[in-house]
């Protein structure tokens, strides 16, 4: 105290006052007492709850198999409105005409053009069947040809060895007449002789002397003969080479005009299978005038109007949601919660708009919840900063409310580890990530 006055105040003890008195007997007091000390060891249990961790993600309702979802349909070509068949929100089947479309290229407006290309891929055929006849008629040439070389060169073989016969029978008779001459040489010898030792006569001197010049001239006829046959022979050969020189020329200048039909009728061919595809383009091509539904559905969205108006190839059209489909729930997570999302997790589930009481810690005693399991997990990070995760229905639960909508909000729950509620509060109190969590079937397959 500051002690500004010097009177004492001197009270030894205050309950001897009445009022103190009826303050300390009020009987709400020891009411608030026994609540304060009744919500305290509430507090003081509580704390000691289990609760279950759990990572809590937001995303949207969609669909199970890509197939299933909203999707818009493109035109093919290019070309112009010409009549609409449906109108947003009908219903149409697969197969069923949405539009149709005229052509504005000026190399398809003929309107025989398929007919104009198919005959000229007949009269490119009928040229491929000529080339064919041509060539197999050179062929047939080329086999006479050859027959009638061989049969040449065996005429020409036989006037050779009819030649060397020749030469060997004119050398016997040349052999034969230079013995003539021997014999009637000594003949003549031997009447000369005898004539001049007076036994033979003159006359059979000059006798002798004539068959010794008759034997002489024919030696000189007998070796012409022989250089005749010889050039006989000479002759058979070079007619030999003539032959095989003359039909190989021949040969080759038949097999020059194959090779050119073969070329010819090669790119006919070529021409005949690009006609063919150009025929079977402009066939396809016809039946895309007509834009028809991929598959059963509804139309969303008329993405293109009017009547007239040109669209360019690849342009979407219309948007339809399907009708049969696999509903699913995609959800973000955190980075930090990534590695204690598992594929085949049961996931608990609620909708926008769908009446939930939710304790995220107990989730047993939540409301309104569905259950789900995971089926996928992005391994990209979204552009939202979060990795996506794909929930399917649970087929051991409820099932989900048929009355959603793709695209409606939803939120999601992975239930974790269970912990007292006072860790709980310390974690989160201390920014920590739950507790590393592994399924149980995924911990017995680690463990073996």
């Amino acid at each position: 105290m500051l002690n500004i006055s010097e009177n004492k105040v001197n009270i030894k003890n205050i309950e001897q006052f009445q009022t103190i008195k009826d303050l300390a007997n009020r009987p709400h007091y020891k009411i608030l007492n026994r609540i304060i000390a009744g919500v305290s060891l509430f507090a003081v249990l509580f704390l000691f709850l289990p609760w279950t961790q759990n990572i809590s993600g937001s995303g949207s309702v969609t669909t199970l198999k890509p197939d299933q979802r909203p999707q818009t349909i493109h035109s093919v070509i290019g070309g112009r409105i010409e009549k609409w068949y449906v109108q947003e929100g009908d219903f149409v089947k697969k197969g069923d005409t949405i539009l149709f479309i005229s052509e504005v290229k000026e190399e398809y407006f003929d309107p025989n053009l398929i007919k104009n290309t198919e005959n000229q891929v007949k009269s490119k055929k009928l040229a491929v069947n000529s080339y064919e006849g041509k060539v197999s008629s050179l062929s047939d040439q080329i086999r006479a040809i050859e027959t009638e070389r061989k049969l040449k060169l065996e005429q020409a073989q036989n006037k050779i060895r009819q030649a060397l016969l020749k030469i060997k029978s004119d050398s016997m008779d040349l052999e034969a007449v230079k013995t003539q001459i021997k014999i009637a040489s000594t003949q003549y010898n031997r009447s000369f002789q005898l004539n001049k030792e007076g036994l033979k006569p003159m006359t059979d001197v000059e006798e002798k002397r004539l068959k010794l010049q008759e034997a002489e001239a024919k030696i000189i006829t007998q070796e012409n003969k022989l250089l005749g046959s010889r050039n006989e022979l000479i002759n058979a050969k070079v007619e030999i080479n003539r032959i095989t020189a003359e039909y190989s020329e021949k040969v080759s200048k038949t097999q020059s005009d194959q090779f050119t039909a073969l070329s010819s009728q090669y790119d006919t061919e070529a021409q005949v299978t690009k006609l063919e595809n150009q025929f079977v383009n402009y066939s396809i091509r016809n039946g895309m005038y007509y834009i028809k539904a991929p598959q059963d559905g509804y139309v969303n969205r008329a993405l293109q109007s009017g009547i007239g108006e040109t669209i360019k190839e690849g342009i979407p059209i219309v948007s339809i949601m399907p009708s049969n489909y696999e509903i699913a729930v995609e959800t973000f997570v955190n980075p930090i919660d990534l590695p204690l999302i598992h594929k085949g997790e049961k996931v608990r589930v609620w909708f926008d708009g769908w009446p939930t009481i939710v304790f995220s810690g107990w989730p047993n005693m939540s409301y309104g919840t569905f259950g789900g399991k995971i089926v996928a997990i992005e391994n990209f990070i979204s552009v939202n900063g979060k990795y996506r995760v794909l929930i399917a229905p649970d087929s051991e639960e409820q099932a989900w409310p048929k009355q959603l909508s793709i695209g409606a909000g939803a939120q999601t729950i992975a239930l974790l580890d269970n912990v007292p509620v006072w860790f709980e509060i310390w974690r989160s109190i201390n920014g920590f990530p739950p507790n590393y969590y592994q399924p149980v079937a995924n911990a017995e397959k680690n463990s073996k």
